[in-house]
């Protein structure tokens, strides 16, 4: 029987006829695989799991994770790509029109009793509008999907897909920037993507521009968001994602009309989740069984029993 570790409660919970424990780093020395929510996974973890050998991330990202670290020790760290999809790109589109729509206004001047509310509404029709998608991976393309419905115009910048369908033309970034009335950001946390969304990029958006992210804060500087808000270059932002995460609760960002944060919980629907964690449970089975994971991120890493599987 090998011993799984879960870092945060995922309900009720099978794995064959293996033993779960945690969350909580008690038996984390016993952990042949781990399934990783956000905790960080860096060489101190790693030294309190001497016996893992597989780390199966219940969404997509690792930025979480010292991937050198992993691989160095020879420990498969997966991935579930198609788990938050859906659930991801509907947040993305729920957080653009709640900002084109001014939902949040609408609601509290109700709320107040102001009334005189059709004079004072700023809503967007969306539909003829352009919407600029940063990345053009999974999520994105659902978010393509979605808006061309709804009759936008969508483009796309992504330096590593040049031309994905009929639908969706790929421009550079300069013409990404000019073009979009809506810029929604799919893009990884990499070193290139750091705060690709500062000063210098939104001065060459359109006047009025909705930025909404739900990908990674840091693809944002915060304080030109903020400035860009104030200046009324960026109208109003959707974010579910910030730098930094959490956002302190003073924080400007958190109380203003033309703006709307949710806790980085994008992908976490019932469904989602559930998917995020079927998927997650699936790699982890391939991992104990001596296959080689079908969603393997640090591809460089070898291990005896996938070697005689190839063989």
């Amino acid at each position: 029987m090998s011993v799984i570790h879960i870092d945060r409660p995922f309900g009720l919970l099978e794995i064959d006829d293996h033993q779960l424990v945690g969350p909580g780093d008690e038996r984390l020395g016993e952990a042949v695989v781990a399934l990783a929510g956000g905790i960080r996974w860096d060489a101190a973890r790693f030294d309190k799991a001497p016996k893992l050998i597989g780390l199966c991330r219940t969404g997509i990202g690792t930025d979480a994770i010292d991937l050198a670290e992993a691989t160095r020790r020879g420990v498969a760290v997966t991935n579930t790509p198609e788990g938050p999809t859906v659930s991801t790109a509907e947040h993305a589109i729920a957080l653009m029109f709640a900002v084109a729509k001014t939902l949040g206004p609408h609601a509290q001047r109700l709320r107040d009793g102001v009334g005189n509310y059709a004079d004072q509404s700023t809503a967007l029709e969306l539909d003829g509008l352009t919407l600029g998608l940063f990345g053009y991976g999974r999520i994105a393309r659902r978010v393509a999907q979605i808006a061309a419905g709804i009759g936008m115009r969508v483009i796309a910048h992504d330096p590593f897909v040049f031309q994905p369908d009929e639908s969706v033309a790929m421009v550079d970034m300069d013409t990404l920037l000019a073009e979009s009335n809506v810029i929604s950001l799919h893009a990884p946390a990499a070193a290139d993507t750091a705060n690709v969304f500062n000063a210098s990029t939104f001065a060459k958006c359109q006047r009025g521009v909705i930025l909404i992210n739900c990908a990674r804060g840091g693809l944002v500087d915060t304080a030109a968001l903020v400035a860009a808000l104030d200046s009324g270059k960026v109208a109003g932002a959707g974010l579910d994602v910030t730098a930094p995460e959490p956002l302190d609760p003073s924080h400007t960002l958190l109380h203003r009309d033309n703006v709307i944060v949710t806790p980085h919980i994008a992908s976490c629907t019932v469904v989602g989740r559930q998917r995020m964690l079927d998927h997650a449970i699936e790699q982890a089975r391939m991992i104990l069984n001596g296959i080689e994971p079908s969603e393997l991120v640090n591809t460089e890493i070898t291990h005896p029993d996938w070697d005689d599987l190839e063989a």
